[in-house]
């Protein structure tokens, strides 16, 4: 999977990149990133991006210019892969966003600074807009590090664990249960006794009534979104939770 991060501050990223799973995706040829700065797409001896708003308020607006000559020149006219603002207007980031977004064999990410964007580029530019909740920050850098990072796990092949991704919290619908590791005894807590007994489908069977007990307590609401079996609906009744 291919990303161009469009962004008044490329540097903020390579950390991050050349880390971890997303190098190693990198390194064996499952993702590339490539970074272009919008200020090289300005055609002034300062490199200014920004002016101020009309009709008067605080902050700076991003100027439209440099961001569609910057995309264009990259992407083609019109650009050949979807366009993603990060923005706190934009639609809610999920996991279920996350695998509809990793279809795509190319995204642009687009950083937002300052105020904002002019808005010609959200109508005419952008064809799409993602948040990662209901806050503010300085910047899209780091939502996009975290639009990235949720994809790439989806990428088959990339956390070696073919069903690595779909165990994960939320990818199921379910919160993910508890994890142990050795030693099993350690300052007088035990690991579950049915995690050494060898038993495959018990420890199945558990892991799954474990995530099932863990969403019951933590987002309730989640269980009215997925499809329960029968085992799980007599294991939550127990919980007394009203089906």
């Amino acid at each position: 999977m291919q990303f161009d991060i469009f962004t008044l501050f490329p540097e903020v990223f390579p950390p991050y990149l050349n880390s971890s799973i997303l190098k190693r995706a990198q390194q064996n040829g499952y993702l590339g990133v490539e970074l272009h700065n919008i200020r090289e797409w300005t055609r002034d001896k300062h490199h200014v991006t920004d002016d101020t708003p009309y009709g008067g308020g605080g902050g700076m607006i991003m100027k439209p210019e440099p961001v569609f000559e910057a995309v264009e020149d990259v992407l083609g006219t019109p650009p050949a892969c979807p366009i993603v603002l990060l923005t706190p207007q934009g639609r809610l980031f999920t996991q279920d966003v996350a695998q509809e977004l990793a279809r795509n064999d190319r995204l642009a990410l687009l950083c937002g600074r300052y105020e904002g964007l002019d808005e010609r580029i959200r109508t005419h530019l952008v064809t799409d807009e993602i948040s990662i909740g209901d806050y503010v920050l300085t910047g899209g850098e780091l939502p996009a590090l975290i639009l990235i990072d949720a994809l790439t796990r989806l990428i088959p092949g990339v956390l070696g664990d073919e069903n690595g991704a779909a165990n994960d919290s939320h990818a199921s619908g379910l919160l993910e249960g508890p994890h142990y590791t050795r030693p099993p005894e350690f300052r007088g807590w035990e690991i579950p006794a049915v995690l050494r007994s060898g038993d495959h489908a018990r420890v199945a069977q558990w892991r799954r009534e474990q995530a099932l007990l863990r969403t019951f307590k933590r987002r309730p609401e989640m269980l009215e979104k997925i499809e329960l079996s029968d085992e799980d609906r007599a294991f939550l009744e127990t919980l007394d939770y009203r089906l």
